[in-house]
């Protein structure tokens, strides 16, 4: 096909995808779901029939003045009016109006509070002072050996969703200071809130507008908190970062592309290319239904600062065209090479990444071969000393510092410290982040804060009776792991372990479940298929806090599972991300070593060398290990640095077979190499500054990563074997 119709064909084609935006805009999201797989997780998710702390989202509640709340009878009866608001719409100033996103359940201390008292024939609702429901005194509270089982809810409730420093009066007498005929007496109280919406992936940020809209509306200030809130907060930082760094990046970049190619029209032309590139790209993906990580807007930088390479190379190298396309080939294709090993990483959004990356290079080499080429040749000044400098070869003890820049590598490193930090939310905010304050505070005076849910799934059959016998006998077994937390009064101790209820009966599991109340937080704990129950999911309280144990937790129930012939697993956001962790650590120096074993073949197979491709593998391991080694020295070894070091061993390839050349080194080449890295060097400093963690991490480790790639090359440069020659017909 002629070369002109191919540059017609793809230009348009381009336009056509960038055009998609205006259709499909994108939408990106952030969440556990998004981070990683968790089987066990997306299987409740599917087949649950019943509600379940899943989509649990946390309230906080104080009065304006920071007084009484639980005590104040009048104040009390206000939120249980504030609740059924919120959930029939009745009041304006105070109804959800998120049209996409809706709440489907609340669960407040008050309704079950109610229930308790009704046992009793009392109405909470309806008193209008605490003596009408607390007396005669309900001598035990709710949580003695005889209390009913709406009084045990009430006691699990209260110490789940107030402080623990609480009076907790009737919930349990027992307590220090505690007695049967006061209330429990708080300042502040919890909310759980469950949100659905119309697609898989909800809004949370709409909770935190209503929950502002309520406070200016009510004499109670309401904050949206927990993890899933500090996700949403999270979303925002990450988002308005990225609108922050790209208008000075491309500005920088023009400026950087002006000088170094000493042509505008050039610097405009590729910017222009590199631009339609990305929107392309974006468009072709969000038409395809692709779900976009708010961690994919670093491809973004990354694409824009890689993808100007070719410009200096047609323009300023000593190199003829096919030289050049050659050279953009190869190294095209060995960063393909490192970052594609991502697209097989047990993290969703680490895939998701490297995918957006791969695309965006192979987009931007296409873009420079069929598109550009020819007007980057035309524009393309001769140099009359090209001839003269390559004459003059370097001189030999320069060729020492190829391997003198590697031992140095290794030794970065071997003194860095193992250890891989684990994945949580800690990760996806700046230090120092209110959110994270708030988070400590809530950790350190509520249950339900200081924890973390862990899902155990059983495969069981809805109508055997042997399953139910073997459900409850593993449940009772599972409270006794010393993970679990516990709600403890002295007289009544009660493992948080949320799964068959103990009010049911029958002889199956489909007639236990159907006949008892359910719990609080999950009222059916059946999974089904086609209406045909085919498991049963328990939601365990661990301690979230306690990393060892979340792992430990997760390999003990297996083994319980494995022992008591059962079939399931084991998930939830602490035990997968530990294990993923402790995955990573174990095979973090594996994949460096395949992503050399990979460069290497790619290389061989393009080149024909196998001197040149061991070359340019060789090179791309030791940066790959200085960059893991220097992710653990500043900062901590985290998951989400992987993606970063390999992409340093892509950007490593990419420079290093630029550098293995036939001949010796020309002040041109030198100077296009050079050009290259700083263009690329200059997006990835102004997303080391962001606010953003995972942004700032990876600008900095490619901004360091391409400084090391670039003094690499520079020294395999002095290296150049004359005797090699280039396969012309690559």
């Amino acid at each position: 096909m002629e070369p002109e119709r191919v540059r017609l064909i793809l230009v348009v084609g381009m336009l056509l995808c960038a055009g998609l935006m205006l259709v499909y805009p994108i939408n990106s999201e952030m969440s556990a779901d998004i981070l990683f797989d968790d089987d066990v997780d997306d299987r409740i998710e599917q087949e649950s029939i019943g509600n379940s702390t899943r989509y649990g989202l946390v309230l906080r509640i104080v009065h304006d003045d920071g007084g009484k709340l639980t005590s104040n009878l009048s104040r009390l009866q206000a939120l249980m009016k504030l609740e059924q608001e919120v959930l029939d719409g009745s009041n304006p100033d105070t109804s959800w109006e998120a049209t996409h996103v809706w709440i489907e359940r609340i669960l407040t201390p008050f309704q079950i509070w109610d229930e308790a008292f009704a046992v009793h024939n009392r109405s909470l609702a309806n008193a209008t002072q605490w003596s009408e429901v607390m007396q005669p005194t309900i001598e035990d509270g709710w949580c003695g050996n005889d209390s009913s089982e709406e009084g045990l809810a009430a006691f699990e409730v209260t110490m789940m969703l107030l402080p623990k420093n609480t009076n907790f009066g009737i919930a349990c007498p027992a307590f220090a200071g505690a007695t049967a005929d006061q209330p429990p007496d708080a300042n502040e109280l919890l909310w759980m809130v469950w949100l659905t919406g119309e697609d898989d992936n909800t809004d949370w940020g709409e909770l935190d507008e209503w929950a502002q809209k309520v406070t200016e509306s009510t004499e109670f200030e309401v904050r949206a908190v927990g993890v899933n809130m500090m996700f949403a907060k999270s979303k925002d930082i990450a988002e308005h970062d990225l609108l922050f760094i790209l208008p000075p990046s491309i500005v920088i970049l023009a400026l950087i592309l002006t000088i170094g190619l000493r042509d505008p029209v050039i610097a405009a032309a590729t910017l222009a290319g590199v631009g339609l590139v990305i929107c392309a790209e974006l468009g072709a993906l969000a038409a395809s239904g692709y779900q976009f990580s708010i961690v994919d807007g670093i491809a973004i930088p990354i694409i824009l600062g890689v993808s100007v390479d070719g410009a200096f190379w047609y323009c300023r190298s000593s190199r003829e065209r096919d030289e050049v396309r050659s050279m953009l080939f190869i190294a095209m294709m060995t960063t393909v090479a490192a970052v594609s090993l991502a697209m097989v990483s047990p993290l969703k959004a680490q895939r998701s990444l490297a995918k957006v990356i791969v695309f965006g290079i192979v987009l931007g080499w296409a873009m420079t071969r069929f598109v550009l080429e020819d007007f980057y040749l035309q524009r393309r000044k001769n140099n009359h000393l090209i001839e003269e400098e390559m004459k003059k070869p370097p001189h030999p003890a320069l060729a020492w510092s190829w391997p003198v820049a590697l031992l140095v590598l290794v030794v970065i490193a071997a003194a860095s410290p193992g250890g891989v930090k684990v994945l949580d939310i800690e990760q996806f905010l700046p230090e120092g982040d209110p959110a994270l304050v708030e988070l400590e505070d809530l950790q350190s005076k509520y249950v339900l804060a200081s924890s973390t849910i862990a899902w155990v799934v059983l495969e069981v059959e809805g109508d055997s009776a042997d399953d139910l016998l073997q459900v409850i006998d593993f449940q009772e077994q599972l409270k006794q792991h010393p993970s679990i937390i516990s709600i403890d009064s002295g007289m009544f101790r009660s493992p948080l372990v949320i799964g068959l209820s103990g009010d049911g009966k029958g002889t199956t599991i489909d007639e236990y479940v159907t006949s008892s109340n359910g719990s609080m937080l999950m009222d059916d704990s059946r999974l089904q298929k086609d209406g045909i129950t085919t498991g049963v999911a328990i939601a365990v309280f661990i301690d979230g806090k306690n990393i060892d144990a979340g792992l430990i937790f997760k390999d003990d129930v297996e083994k319980l599972l494995a022992t008591n012939n059962l079939s399931g697993g084991v998930g939830g956001e602490l035990p997968t991300g530990a294990e993923l962790a402790k995955s990573f650590d174990e095979t973090r120096i594996t994949q460096i070593l395949v992503a050399g074993i990979a460069i290497f073949f790619v290389a061989h197979i393009i080149l024909n060398s196998p001197i040149r491709a061991s070359r340019i593998a060789i090179g791309t391991v030791a940066v790959g290990a200085a960059l893991d080694g220097i992710a653990g020295l500043v900062g901590g070894r985290g998951i989400t640095s992987s993606l970063s070091v390999l992409l340093g061993m892509g950007f490593a390839a990419d420079y290093l077979s630029h550098a293995s050349t036939e001949h010796s080194p020309t002040a041109m080449d030198t100077s296009a190499r050079w050009w290259a890295a700083i263009t690329s060097a200059s997006a990835f400093v102004l997303l080391g500054i962001v606010t953003f963690p995972p942004a700032q991490n990876t600008g900095r480790l490619l901004t360091i990563g391409i400084l090391i790639s670039i003094l690499l090359a520079t020294c395999l440069s002095f290296t150049g074997d004359s005797s090699e020659t280039l396969d012309e017909g690559r």
